[in-house]
């Protein structure tokens, strides 16, 4: 069987997925994963996200670009995902045996995209069109199939796709640990150790002084770009007052971005697909 291919260049996910303010909403997506327990747990007692943040984060979002962008090399990314997660398995918080790649689990971890993509588009950009609704969850699914998920285990159609994520939402998600983690503004964090060595020095030195802030901001964003019914689900608090701030954060960015050079606005593997694109 040749390889499932990944979203077309000509598609909604090469012109979102590499964008800088699209990546914004990563921390929103992973959330509503671990509010799973099944996922919770697996991250809980096998992820490095604790002592290693910032490898961790780069990973995840290399490996999403590559779902999108990497041509031949998406469904290479994707075997090697299911590989690494061949071994994950316990027992979650409602004492039930889980498996990283059980469908249900596997299946759930890459459906958060695509109501994340909804919110932060409504919020950052242009909400979508009924039609490119369609079309984004279209290209979901091809992404899905990248990642090695067969079409059994995900909603066929946005018909089928919001019963499911309903009952999730109120059948399966729970504040877990992980989550508690994820949006604490008093978790332990180094400075990044990314990038030109000068500005890790630099970062280093001012770190006691800018991470209170950054802290605050990323839980801000974090509960922010969630749906409210996810963050409604889980427990995490919003006001309507944080609710306006959000929006005139994306009132900036949104006007912002379209006037960005490329180099400022996406990514460099999206942005050399794009270019290689033209």
């Amino acid at each position: 069987m040749p390889d499932p291919a990944p979203p077309p260049p000509d598609g909604i996910l090469w012109d979102i997925a590499g964008e800088y303010r699209t990546l914004l909403a990563l921390p929103a997506a992973m959330v509503l994963q671990v509010a799973h327990p099944a996922v919770g747990a697996g991250v809980d007692e096998h992820s490095v996200f604790r002592t290693d943040p910032w490898g961790r984060g780069e990973r995840s979002i290399r490996s999403l670009l590559l779902w999108v962008y990497g041509g031949e090399a998406a469904a290479e990314e994707g075997r090697r995902l299911r590989a690494l997660h061949r071994d994950i398995r316990g027992t979650d918080t409602r004492g039930r045996s889980y498996h990283a790649l059980t469908p249900a689990n596997y299946a759930w971890v890459h459906a958060t995209g695509f109501p994340v993509y909804l919110r932060s588009r409504a919020c950052l950009g242009q909400p979508f069109t009924p039609a490119q609704e369609r079309q984004l969850y279209a290209e979901c699914l091809q992404v899905g199939r990248v990642l090695g998920l067969h079409d059994r285990d995900m909603p066929q159609s946005l018909e089928e796709f919001w019963p499911y994520y309903r009952r999730i939402l109120a059948e399966e998600l729970e504040q877990t640990a992980v989550v508690r983690d994820l949006v604490a503004v008093d978790r332990p964090l180094p400075p990044p150790d990314r990038g030109p060595r000068t500005l890790q020095v630099v970062l280093r030195v001012l770190w006691p002084v800018l991470l209170p802030g950054l802290a605050r901001f990323r839980r801000f964003l974090t509960i922010g770009l969630m749906p409210a019914d996810a963050r409604a689900a889980i427990g995490l608090p919003w006001t309507p007052a944080q609710e306006r701030r959000l929006r005139r954060f994306g009132h900036v960015v949104r006007t912002v971005t379209p006037h960005l050079p490329a180099r400022l606005r996406y990514a460099p593997p999206a942005r050399r697909a794009r270019a290689g694109r033209n």
